[in-house]
């Protein structure tokens, strides 16, 4: 059992029309915990008839919601980021304890989420339409914008708190109601947010949050007219097959899938500044993150004094382990791949015998395109290096992938940075920076990486229809 200063928090049930509820046949999914592999919870395993069950409260919420005054939505979300900032520890620990990830990393991905409560909460006061010059004088032309209806809200579990707090607050602040699938692996925190939006008052059915079989709720949020969009976080191939289903019904869609992203390192830049950065971007949560560095292009001429000190700094590095087992070897599978074909590993590259989802931190070198992890998302601890000689060469390595959600680079020339951040084909482009998502910021990929934008005033239009009102007749 969790160690929690209120226990309360830990919610094993689904959240549905502000009732918490076991699933109809009584299933249970074990929640392990990935330092130990021993079960630490068992939650409600749902399926078609339960998803039914949320979707329709969703519905029967939406027509009293949308009508509620963005003041007033405002202060519930208010309220509702009051209470996770007052449980912010309890909530940390939850998130440590089903994702594994160190408590200090757990503490910063619970304000993260907070965070996006608390931009969203003000947000919802600043939905605006339009006036516009209309085309003959007995007519006035304006634009509304209006909340899109139900959202299905679809979660990793590598941010099983921020994830969720980054789609569930904007939707609430244009007005619509949710019905949310967590990543089975990683449902406690789902539900602890959950628990803690009905003691801030957010009306019955506003939020339902339930887990069990995904593909049959996949099935259903999908295929049900009365969703109007649905918003996933996760791996592109999922996204492709959701977008594929959302189709039938003409769903809106946001998506924020995998990525690739290049870490450029160029001879002008602070080499120290550089190595710290990578080290933050790749080895953050193990590497599991969509936003990690996959790719660390340097040139030439500082390579070797750049891997010496990446070598050393990773080597001191104590990780947390990967999700699952599978995760492990699939990320050991990477680096096989690359030794076999010529690569050299300057430090890591084991698995832990005590504990086999935990990987060394592992720096590759002599790394080429051809090899696996040039081309795949690692997701795990392992920073391929690349030499490059110029500038345009490091940009078509960079840009050599279908991927575009997140790019880095370190140059200290100001005419370099315009030319490279324009030239990278990515969503997100960091100069001398790798700490790059915040709540204020629109988050999102191009290409392959997905669409949509998450944070930001531009994150409110996700769920905002906009509607244009012609009144005419009024030359009289």
């Amino acid at each position: 059992m969790l160690q929690l200063d209120d226990a309360t928090l830990l919610k094993t049930q689904a959240l549905i029309n502000n009732h918490w509820v076991d699933a109809i046949d009584n299933a249970k999914i074990d929640v392990l915990g990935p330092a130990s592999g021993q079960s630490i919870a068992a939650v409600a395993c749902c399926d078609t008839l339960e998803t039914q069950q949320a979707i329709d409260a969703a519905q029967d919420a939406f027509e009293t919601w949308r009508t509620v005054p963005a003041k007033q939505r405002s202060q519930l979300l208010r309220d509702w980021h009051s209470l996770c900032v007052l449980h912010a520890e309890d909530l940390a620990t939850i998130v440590t304890a089903e994702q594994g990830k160190p408590l200090a990393e757990a503490r910063g991905e619970v304000a993260y989420g907070n965070s996006y409560i608390e931009w969203f909460a003000e947000e919802a006061k600043r939905v605006r339409g339009d006036t516009i010059a209309p085309p003959s004088d007995d007519k006035r032309v304006i634009t509304l914008k209006q909340p899109v209806g139900v959202v299905a809200c679809i979660t990793p579990w590598n941010f099983p708190n921020a994830m969720l707090a980054r789609k569930i607050a904007p939707a609430l602040a244009a007005g619509c109601t949710v019905v949310c699938k967590p990543a089975n692996e990683t449902p406690l925190s789902a539900l602890a947010l959950g628990e803690l939006a009905v003691r801030a008052g957010i009306p019955p059915g506003v939020i339902n949050i339930l887990c069990g079989h995904t593909e049959a709720i996949g099935e259903v949020l999908t295929q049900s007219p009365q969703v109007r969009k649905l918003t996933f976080t996760g791996s592109t191939k999922v996204g492709k097959f959701l977008t594929r289903q959302c189709a039938q019904t003409m769903k809106r869609t946001s998506m924020e899938l995998g990525g690739n992203a290049p870490f450029i390192v160029f001879d002008d830049a602070d080499l120290e500044l550089a190595v710290a950065g990578a080290v933050a971007s790749k080895f953050r949560n193990a590497g599991q993150t969509c936003v990690c560095s996959n790719r660390i292009l340097v040139q030439d001429s500082i390579h070797d004094a750049f891997v010496d000190q990446l070598t050393k700094a990773a080597a001191k590095l104590s990780l947390g382990p990967l999700i699952e087992e599978s995760a492990a070897a699939d990320v050991m599978s990477l680096i096989d791949n690359a030794t076999a074909n010529g690569a050299k590993i300057t430090t890591g590259g084991t698995r832990s015998t005590d504990n086999p989802r935990v990987i060394s931190p592992t720096v590759l070198t002599d790394v080429d395109p051809s090899m696996r992890v040039f081309n795949e998302e690692i997701f795990g601890p392992v920073a391929p290096i690349y030499r490059f000689k110029g500038e345009s060469q490091a940009i078509e390595l960079a840009n050599q992938t279908d991927y575009g959600l997140a790019s880095y680079f370190y140059t200290e020339n100001i005419a370099r940075a315009w030319r490279v951040s324009e030239a990278l084909e990515f969503g997100i482009v960091g100069i001398n920076e790798t700490m790059i998502s915040n709540e204020m910021a629109p988050f999102g990929g191009i290409k392959e990486s997905g669409v949509g934008r998450e944070g930001s005033h531009y994150g409110l239009d996700e769920y905002l229809e906009i509607k244009y009102v012609c009144h005419g007749a009024l030359a009289r």
